[in-house]
C-alpha cells in the first residue's frame, strides 16, 4: 500500500487554503498549511513533503525568498513548488522558474487545472524519488562489488566486531538491532560533521558496534535488573568502559583503536560530569561525542528491562534540551535540523 501524500499549502490568505484543501480532497493527500513564509520555515524543518503550494505575494519572507531557501536546503531542495498567483505575467513566471519551481496556478483556483497540476507532479516527483532509489541501491551493489578487493583481514576484522556485539547485546538484554542503529545514526552524524573525512565516517560507522563491549564483564544480575540500580549496582555498571579498554587495548589496527576510543569514552559528559574519566569539551573524542547522542537516542526510542519506549519526539527534545551539559552544542546543533533522518533510522530498522 502506497503512503499518502504529503502536501504543504503556504498562503497568507486562509481562504485560499480552504478552497485548495476544498478542490484537491482527496484520500491520498494529507495537508498541512502556513500562513506565512517564517511558519513554513519552521514547519520543513521537522517534516517532509512530496509538493508545496508557495503563494508569491505574502508579507514578510514572500514566495520567491522562500523557493530560494527551499532550494539551499540539500535535505528539501529536491521538494517540487507549485507558484500560487494572481500575478500572470512573463516577468514573474520567469523568476518562478529560474528559483526552482516546477509549475504555477493562477488564482481564483480552476478546479480542473489545480487537480491535474498537482497529481501531475506529484508523480513525477515519486518516478524521481523511485529512480533516486533504484540508482542508490545500484551504488550499493556496486560497492558490495568493490569491497571484495579489500583485504581478507579487513572484511574480517568488521565481521568479528558484529559478531561480538551481537552476542554482547544478546547477553546484555538488549536487541542486536541496537548496535546496528547506533552504527547508522553515528554515521549520519558524522556525516553532517563537515570536518570529518570519508574514511573517518567508515572507521566509525565500522566502530561504533563495540560502544558497550565492556558489558559482557559486568554481572547480568545487574544488566537484566527490571527496577533502578542501587548506588554500588550502578557503580559497577559505570566501570563497563574500564572494562572495554582492557579488552581491546592490545590491538593496534585502526578499526580497534576507534572502538577502544568510542567504548571508553561515549559516556562522557560535554560539561566534564560524565565518567569514567570526566573528560570535558573537546577533550573528548569526536568519535566518542557521536556516538554518545547516537546511544542515547535509541535507548530512550527502545523498550528496556528497566523502562518502556519514548517517543522520536520526545527523545529528541531530551537530547536537545541536554545540549552544551551532556552532549556537544555543534552537534546537537546538527542534530536538532536534520530530526527527519534520524527519525527515519529509528522507525525503519525494526527488529520485529
Amino acid at each position: 500500500m502506497q503512503n499518502k501524500y504529503e502536501i504543504l499549502i503556504v498562503d497568507d490568505v486562509s481562504e485560499n487554503i480552504k478552497v485548495a484543501i476544498s478542490i484537491l480532497k482527496n484520500d491520498d493527500y494529507n495537508f498541512s498549511f502556513a500562513l506565512n513564509g517564517e511558519s513554513a520555515i519552521e514547519i520543513l524543518k521537522t517534516k517532509r513533503f512530496d509538493l508545496i503550494l508557495l503563494d508569491v505575494m505574502m508579507p514578510g519572507i514572500d514566495g520567491f525568498k522562500l523557493c530560494k531557501i527551499i532550494k539551499n536546503s540539500p535535505i528539501i531542495k529536491d521538494t517540487p513548488i507549485i507558484f500560487l498567483t494572481a500575478k500572470v505575467d512573463i516577468d514573474s513566471i520567469e523568476e518562478g522558474f529560474k528559483l526552482g519551481a516546477v509549475d504555477y496556478v493562477t488564482k481564483p483556483f480552476h478546479s480542473i487545472e489545480l487537480k491535474s497540476r498537482v497529481s501531475s507532479h506529484l508523480e513525477l516527483y515519486r518516478y524521481r524519488r523511485d529512480l533516486k532509489k533504484s540508482n542508490i541501491k545500484l551504488n550499493n551493489e556496486v560497492k558490495v562489488v568493490k569491497t571484495q578487493h579489500s583485504t581478507d583481514l579487513e572484511l574480517a576484522q568488521k565481521e568479528i566486531i558484529y559478531i561480538l556485539s551481537e552476542i554482547m547485546e544478546s547477553d546484555s538484554g538488549e536487541t542486536a538491532c541496537h548496535v546496528k542503529r547506533v552504527a547508522n545514526i553515528s554515521k549520519e552524524l558524522a556525516l553532517l560533521e563537515s570536518n570529518l573525512s570519508m574514511k573517518q565516517v567508515n572507521t566509525l560507522y565500522h566502530a561504533a558496534p563495540l560502544h558497550d563491549i565492556g558489558k559482557i564483564l559486568v554481572d547480568n544480575s545487574i544488566l537484566h535488573k527490571p527496577g533502578t540500580l542501587t548506588e554500588n549496582e550502578f557503580s559497577l555498571m559505570k566501570q563497563h568502559p574500564v572494562y572495554a579498554v582492557n579488552i581491546l587495548k592490545k590491538s593496534e589496527r585502526e578499526l580497534i583503536k576507534a572502538a577502544r576510543i568510542i567504548a571508553h569514552q561515549h559516556h562522557e559528559n560535554y560539561d566534564g560530569s560524565g565518567y569514567p574519566q570526566g573528560l570535558k569539551g573537546e577533550n573528548i573524542h569526536i568519535f566518542g561525542r557521536i556516538v554518545a547522542i547516537a546511544d542515547v537516542l535509541d535507548a530512550l526510542t527502545h523498550k528496556r528491562a528497566y523502562k518502556e519506549a519514548w517517543s522520536f519526539e520526545k527523545a529528541s527534545r531530551h537530547i536537545i534540551e541536554l545540549s552544551g551539559t551532556k552532549f556537544d552544542p555543534r552537534l546537537v546543533e546538527l542534530f536538532k535540523d536534520n530530526l527527519e533522518i534520524f527519525k527515519e533510522i529509528i522507525e525503519e530498522m525494526s527488529c520485529n
